[in-house]
């Protein structure tokens, strides 16, 4: 076998000349067997000696305006091995142009000039029969190309037989790219599309056996591995229902990974991905401006805090495409620290990595990190974030999550950093837990910071993310896999979600629109409901919701509320450049206020008593919902005053 490394290869604009050079010589050859037929036909078979002289006369000129046409219309752009029927009117607008010009030629040119006396008849015949010609042997040529290819993917003893859903634009594009590269797996045994009128009829050699809703039944007919979704834009419904009925018939359901792809017209197999749940939740995917991204993050440094975890992860793989200088990763966890510090270091390794293993409560470690490190930009997702714990840990959310942030804003601050970002939540809105009176906190922290500074400060805010750590789907899955039962708290409670790429890519977004002081917010749609994600993580398992697997509802947590909010009752949204974020106009605190605030939290937190830090709370976020004192907290409190 050769070395490919060892192989000389002939640079690509050297190995194009050739192959276009070889493509003009034997179209030339190929029009001028078509001029020559042409003539002989004319003259049925028996042309004068006189007529013979006059068509090698002719030739070369007649051979010239074609090449020229062909090139004029973009005929040698195309590659050959790819040809269809999408690139006919390149060859027909070549033909044309050719023929207008022979015509043109034969009727103002004068007769005693040599194409004076080129035959109508021969300018028609040779026109169809040269273009013609011309489309004969591409197409000879890419079916070499597709028997070469399946004759490649010979060694594939056992080929998955697959349905494809959808004899559109984009199902026919599937089925085609599926029998072109003879090395995949694959072999399409039929069609489904709900079109009563494509009923049994045969597209591209393959034919229609029935509807969506005879999946079940097609599948056993045809002993189905895979059902292939070829629908250009499937809606969540029609998604959840081909899955629903492919888990009856236990048969994987696999999608295009991206539209954008459909839509310019390359899908093919390396394009299939399986079904996420992200799939199902109704909500379209943001898309977000990225290019203000790159020049605010180039040649930057940047430091990340809680880089380990799902939202900080995310954030250091982002901004490592944008070419920043330096890229410092802080986290507490060294299993976390590693394992994102190794997987950039093989995805960008020209990048200056350098991880920082420290907790951001930590004073005196966090003013060495500060100093080593000298930001430009920091992005602050390091948090405590789990609801019901942190409702038994209050003092330490609020040493974290507040406390810790306002000290990592006045290092930045003094240091000179460019832009700082908080990472919020939506459960800072009208709160009800101390995780959302705590980021309420924070937000207020980095506010009063921006009057103090010239920092810019700002937080974003938004809702659940699919995936993260300790977040509900995970849980779910973990559930499904052990056999169940899925534990819900309520059947009406609703949440909003956006993927961990997306959430990312907000935080980035926000922090190049320049203005400080802001708490941005996303559109995230409409919020989905929790028990819809269960039964839809059921169904993508290839089981039932409640047969196979029970849902069982246990009740509401303390912290918890049916429903999030991403902007509060006195908070007006506005918009900004990019469609998808607003800015949460909101109450600020004073420097005063929240400097008193901070010294009255530090004092409380260095006494550990959760209880009254709990009732500062209540008193900085009035509109926070932290619900009545616990029969346990007030016989604290009786215990501390000696009443018992």
């Amino acid at each position: 076998m050769k070395n490919e490394y060892l192989t000389p290869r002939l640079p690509h604009w050297v190995r194009r000349l050739v192959l276009k050079r070889y493509q003009v010589t034997l179209d030339a050859l190929l029009i001028v067997c078509a001029f020559l037929l042409s003539y002989w036909i004319r003259f049925e078979f028996d042309p004068h000696p006189e007529v013979v002289s006059r068509c090698f006369a002719q030739m070369p000129y007649v051979v010239l305006i074609q090449l020229s046409a062909l090139s004029l219309a973009g005929v040698y752009s195309l590659t050959w091995r790819y040809v269809s029927m999408t690139d006919l009117p390149v060859f027909i607008r070549a033909s044309s142009l050719s023929l207008l010009t022979l015509l043109s030629l034969r009727m103002l040119v004068p007769s005693e000039y040599v194409l004076g006396k080129l035959p109508f008849s021969v300018i028609a015949m040779d026109t169809a029969l040269g273009f013609g010609t011309l489309v004969g042997a591409r197409v000879l040529r890419r079916l070499y190309f597709e028997r070469y290819e399946r004759s490649r993917g010979g060694s594939v003893s056992v080929r998955k037989r697959v349905l494809l859903i959808g004899a559109g634009h984009t199902g026919l594009r599937l089925a085609s790219e599926i029998r072109r590269f003879g090395r995949t797996d694959l072999e399409v045994k039929g069609f489904v599309d709900d079109e009563p009128s494509a009923q049994g009829a045969v597209i591209q050699g393959v034919r229609v056996v029935g509807t969506t809703s005879d999946l079940p039944v097609l599948v056993a007919e045809h002993r189905i591995d895979h059902v292939l979704v070829g629908l250009e834009r499937p809606s969540p419904e029609e998604l959840r229902y081909i899955v629903a009925l492919c888990a009856d018939a236990h048969v994987r359901v696999r999608i295009i990974e991206n539209l954008a792809d459909v839509l310019v017209g390359q899908v093919g197999v390396r394009q299939l991905r399986d079904v996420r749940i992200e799939d199902l939740l109704g909500r379209e995917a943001v898309r977000l401006d990225e290019s203000r991204v790159a020049g605010f993050l180039a040649g930057k440094r940047v430091m990340i805090t809680g880089a380990g975890g799902s939202i900080g992860a995310e954030l250091a793989r982002q901004v490592a495409r944008h070419h920043p200088s330096r890229l410092f990763l802080v986290e507490r966890a060294e299993p976390a620290l590693f394992a994102i510090h190794h997987e950039l270091t093989q995805f960008r390794p020209e990048l200056d990595v350098t991880p920082l293993l420290a907790d951001i409560a930590d004073v005196a470690r966090m003013r060495q990190v500060f100093a080593r490190c000298i930001p430009h930009v920091v992005l602050h997702a390091a948090a405590h974030k789990h609801v019901p714990m942190m409702e038994t840990n209050v003092c330490e959310a609020v040493h974290n999550n507040v406390l810790a942030t306002r000290q990592l804003g006045e290092l930045a601050a003094k240091l000179g950093t460019d832009v700082f970002v908080l990472i919020s939540t939506d459960k800072a809105v009208r709160p009800s837990s101390v995780i959302g009176a705590t980021k309420r906190l924070a937000e207020l922290t980095v506010q009063e910071l921006q009057s103090r500074f010239d920092t810019r400060f700002v937080s974003v805010r938004f809702g659940n993310v699919i995936g993260s750590a300790g977040s509900a789907i995970p849980i779910f899955q973990k559930q499904i896999k052990e056999g169940g039962p899925i534990t819900l708290t309520h059947e009406d409670m609703v949440r909003f979600f956006m993927t961990i790429p997306e959430a990312a890519a907000l935080v980035l977004r926000a922090s190049s629109l320049g203005q400080g002081g802001k708490v941005f917010v996303l559109d995230m749609g409409a919020p989905v409901r929790i028990v819809d994600v269960a039964e839809a993580l059921i169904t993508l398992s290839g089981l039932k919701p409640y047969d196979d697997i029970a849902i069982v509802f246990t009740g509401i947590r303390p912290g918890e509320k049916l429903s999030e909010e991403l902007a509060g009752g006195n908070e007006v949204l506005e918009r900004t450049d990019e469609p998808k974020i607003f800015i949460a106009n909101s109450g600020t605190a004073s420097e005063g206020i929240m400097t008193n605030a901070i010294e009255r939290l530090k004092v409380i937190y260095e006494q550990g008593d959760d209880d009254a830090m709990r009732d500062v709370l209540r008193e900085l976020v009035p509109d926070a919902d932290l619900g009545a004192p616990t029969p346990d907290a007030k016989l604290r409190k009786s215990a501390k005053a000696g009443r018992l």
